[in-house]
């Protein structure tokens, strides 16, 4: 065989692959991959659904959320605010993964912890996934042995990284925001004078 026989690798396009990692070709497996974003893409200019139910946080409640991530992550208001805003960063996957988590953790039936342990990890782990969550090589082959055998607990070392990733980072500029802001003076008490 000569090197004139040789396929050149500048001429990608007739589908070389089924699992392209390049994206450079145009197989049915980067097409469905490129569909799946633009959808996630898409679904980010869509009004939030309402995933949980909240009421109107109370000025205490808005308030107590500067003092602890804890106590906004334990508010479904706080949650919903928060989720927001993480949408207009493009990071709402973290929140939706933390989410799914919790789900998965009060489950009790293996046969859907099964199904939402494939799910999460479909959606939120799989390098595959338009939504997937940062986490460091250690957790995610961690995870990878445990779905051999999922649990309610498979995805905690993973919880823990997201929840600390949104601590560290969105958090503070969340309490920076306007839309914090704008919550804050939901609340306040308006005065009998205007400036």
């Amino acid at each position: 065989m000569s090197s004139h026989d040789v396929a050149s690798p500048a001429a990608p396009s007739r589908n070389p692959c089924c699992l392209c990692w390049c994206c450079c070709c145009s197989c049915s497996w980067n097409e469905e991959r490129r569909r799946a974003w633009r959808a996630s893409r898409e679904s980010k200019l869509q009004p939030l659904p309402s995933c949980e139910v909240c009421s109107t946080p109370s000025p205490e409640e808005v308030r107590g959320w500067a003092q602890s991530f804890d106590k906004l992550m334990h508010s479904p208001a706080g949650r919903s605010a928060f989720r927001e805003f993480l949408r207009t960063e493009y990071s709402e996957e973290n929140m939706l993964f933390w989410l799914a988590c919790e789900e998965l953790k009060a489950e009790a039936d293996q046969h859907a912890v099964d199904e939402k342990a494939r799910l999460i990890y479909e959606d939120y782990v799989s390098i595959l996934s338009p939504k997937e969550v940062s986490l460091d090589s250690r957790i995610r082959e961690g995870i990878n042995k445990k779905m051999q055998e999922p649990s309610a607990h498979t995805f905690d070392d993973a919880q823990l990284q997201i929840y600390t990733l949104m601590h560290r980072d969105p958090y503070p500029r969340f309490l920076g925001s306007p839309a914090y802001r704008a919550l804050l003076l939901r609340g306040a008490p308006q005065s009998s004078h205007e400036a």
